[in-house]
């Protein structure tokens, strides 16, 4: 797991829109797509309902959030 991709998740929960968070990021709509995704195998879990728009966390996403906000942008 790598910083930046938990860097791409928070922007994408804090934009709650895809295609917004990678060009906020920089990157391709796909790439991030992908690297979300990839991201749910590592953790074995679904971050987000991709199923309504605007996408929002799932339960066990909104939790990584909380963990992420706390390692990544410590008070």
């Amino acid at each position: 797991m790598e910083l930046r991709v938990l860097r791409y998740f928070l922007m994408t929960a804090r934009e709650e829109n895809i295609t917004r968070a990678a060009e906020l990021l920089h990157v391709t709509q796909p790439t991030l797509s992908r690297q979300l995704m990839q991201l749910e195998e590592e953790l074995g879990v679904k971050l987000f309902d991709r199923s309504k728009t605007p996408i929002l966390p799932t339960p066990a996403g909104a939790l990584i959030m909380v963990e992420c906000n706390r390692t990544l942008l410590p008070a």
